[in-house]
């Protein structure tokens, strides 16, 4: 008979395992030549389209100074321009330039790839328990915080 799993192991089982897997993502992010924040704001812009530096900001979950930063990075590289929309003059979106998506795109096949190295370890049945069971469970604890917040 085996020892039930506790939340505290459960816990200590997933940050682990994040802590490897982020170390592991971030050496392959490195091995692309970008740091982080610039990979994940070209991976936004290459998925979503153009968008604002919030709205990269919010898909990336990093700080507004840190996001503003990548940009004018991105920017001086010739990865990325800020344009005017049509809606809204004040507003600027920015968006991949043909060399920034030849870039993001290569990237971020490079990473996907390492990934899927990463999780070749699983059955398609146990990434899609796995990516269930931690999905509810994030979307759970996400429910208290904001409840917790609002109370």
């Amino acid at each position: 008979m085996s020892n039930p799993i506790t939340a505290p192991k459960l816990w200590w089982v997933i940050a682990r395992s994040y802590h490897a897997l982020r170390l592991l993502a971030e050496r392959s992010i490195a091995n692309t030549g970008l740091c982080l924040t610039d990979f994940a704001a070209l991976e936004a812009l290459l998925h979503k389209g153009p968008l604002t530096i919030s709205e990269i900001q919010e898909k990336v979950m990093l700080a507004s100074g840190s996001m503003t930063a990548a940009i004018d990075r991105l920017e001086k590289m010739r990865l990325v321009v800020r344009k005017s929309t049509a809606k809204d003059r004040r507003a600027r979106v920015v968006q991949l330039t043909p060399e920034g998506k030849r870039l993001a795109t290569a990237s971020f096949e490079k990473h996907a790839k390492d990934l899927e190295q990463v999780a070749s370890i699983l059955t398609e049945k146990d990434k899609t328990q796995l990516y269930e069971s931690l999905k509810k469970m994030g979307l759970f604890a996400a429910e208290r915080l904001s409840s917790e917040v609002q109370s």
